[in-house]
């Protein structure tokens, strides 16, 4: 079997819908041939290798409403369609500009063709009613559409008129991102030292609206002074959300973490916050992760996203109604004010983590979807 994986980016460009790409390589493994081909970074074309498995980058000019846009793309893919000759294509969507071509390509293909289906084109409606019936297209065409959870499946705008394509496959916490090293561990520990007197809050993610920040940031304005909120990443919002945190000494902006003291702060932290507001978060990677590390959650309601489905509202963690900054406070508070209840969030979170999102589960359901042998069968 020959499969072509189609992505936006790809490792090392580093993403929610990259890491998705590379985990389905790394499931696959040896039982296909593989290839994979994306945008590069840069305006140059690029062929290289990554994990052993051919990428094909073609380079990209310029950014219109986040889609990447390149000169040599339709060439390049069209020339891979035909000397790869894959039998399945796994196009990881949205790319509606790699759509295009892709479909001009699986004209003369008898490839099998599966929609990875990440998110809906929300915050872009003057893109989403241009390719709107090229959208529809490549769901006729499909032979599967992949989504992260049925949640997403329900309030998709496209997805219920082709549900019976549909299959769930969520999203992973991979191993290496939820396993602790002795250094980590250790790590971890002069946290808990550090903020040994405070209720340790932690949130984790790109600093752009949809993540929903500068919710937990007002929040902050509402609690204590026995908290230490701690948050990790950065983007065009930090300016703002570091000028909206002035005169909050609990807030602890800490830029762009390594995979390591990620995992520590993980680890050390007593209660994880997700203040995603849009359905632009579609599953919640980050999320997963932290359930991994048996940490209650707050969550806001996203309805039609799979945030409230990693989650689940008064079993892993609370979930208050979406923008609601006064009620994020109180959900906070009242994790902080019951230690026996942030236990027994955290022990189902664990729970629900090791059952669903975990990469063995990943891997057994990618290798399900393409008829391969599971891994723990």
């Amino acid at each position: 079997m020959k499969v072509l994986h189609i992505s936006n980016y790809y490792y090392p460009h580093i993403g929610g819908i990259e890491q998705v790409a590379r985990d389905c390589v790394s499931s696959i493994g040896e039982d296909a041939e593989q290839r994979v081909f994306c945008f590069h970074s840069e305006r140059g074309d690029a062929r290289d290798e990554v994990d052993g498995i051919p990428v094909i980058r073609a380079g990209s000019f310029i950014k219109v409403a986040s889609q990447s846009l390149s000169l040599s793309y339709g060439k390049l893919l069209k020339r891979e369609m035909k000397d790869f000759a894959p039998d399945v294509v796994i196009f990881h969507f949205p790319n509606p500009f790699g759509a295009h071509y892709l479909l001009k390509c699986l004209k003369k293909s008898k490839a099998q063709l599966i929609v990875w289906w990440h998110l809906d084109i929300t915050k872009q409606k003057l893109l989403k009613k241009f390719f709107r019936g090229q959208t529809l297209r490549l769901l006729k065409r499909a032979d599967k559409v992949v989504a992260t959870s049925p949640n997403y499946i329900e309030g998709s705008e496209f997805l219920p008129s082709f549900r019976e394509k549909c299959t769930v496959i969520p999203n992973c916490a991979a191993d290496s991102r939820v396993t602790l090293s002795d250094a980590e561990k250790a790590r971890a520990e002069e946290l808990k030292m550090q903020y040994r007197d405070k209720c340790l809050l932690f949130a984790v993610g790109r600093h752009v609206p949809y993540k929903g920040m500068e919710y937990l940031v007002r929040a902050s304005k509402l609690l204590d002074d026995d908290y230490a909120v701690c948050i990790g990443g950065e983007g065009e919002l930090t300016p703002s959300l570091k000028e909206l945190a002035q005169g909050d000494e609990k807030v602890h902006f800490l830029g762009r973490l390594s995979d390591s003291e990620l995992k520590a702060y993980l680890a050390a932290a007593d209660i994880f916050c997700f203040p995603s507001i849009t359905k632009n978060e579609a599953f919640g990677i980050a999320l997963a992760e932290a359930m991994s590390f048996a940490k209650p959650s707050v969550t806001f309601t996203i309805e039609g996203s799979g945030v409230n489905y990693v989650s689940l509202n008064g079993v892993t963690g609370i979930e208050v109604p979406n923008g609601d900054v006064e009620a994020y406070a109180k959900a906070i508070e009242t994790l902080k004010a019951d230690k026996l209840l942030r236990e027994k969030y955290g022990k189902a979170a664990r729970a629900r983590e090791q059952l669903l999102f975990t990469e063995a589960a990943f891997k057994d359901n990618v290798r399900k979807l393409l008829g391969l042998k599971e891994v723990r069968a």
